[in-house]
């Protein structure tokens, strides 16, 4: 099991401890520091089962000013998840068939 994590966000900081508690092996990846390939975005965004707009942040001040109201296809999206990782839904937690935003942590529940 994996876990996308922003030690910033208390969000991914209450699932990193949820995880914990539950006794769960897991790697955390701090997608800050490390990139999440536009490939892996999109592997990510299908075990997700969602559409790459439904991963942004769009209260993001990037976002707001960068790519608000403009017309994208789910190619451009997750290129732009990619590069700008600060616009990634948080936490995304991650096994080998599926995946899940883990907010609220409950969520992290149908992974175990």
């Amino acid at each position: 099991m994996k876990i996308y994590h922003n030690p910033r966000c208390r969000k991914s900081r209450e699932a990193v401890k949820y995880l914990e508690d539950k006794k769960i092996d897991f790697e955390i990846i701090e997608y800050l520091k490390t990139q999440i390939t536009e490939s892996k975005m999109k592997n990510l965004i299908g075990k997700l089962n969602i559409n790459a707009i439904e991963l942004v942040r769009r209260n993001e001040k990037v976002w707001k000013s960068n790519y608000k109201g403009k017309k994208m296809t789910e190619k451009k999206i997750i290129e732009i998840l990619s590069n700008e990782p600060k616009l990634i839904e948080r936490p995304i937690i991650e096994t080998e068939t599926k995946a899940v935003i883990g907010r609220p942590k409950e969520n992290i529940d149908k992974l175990i």
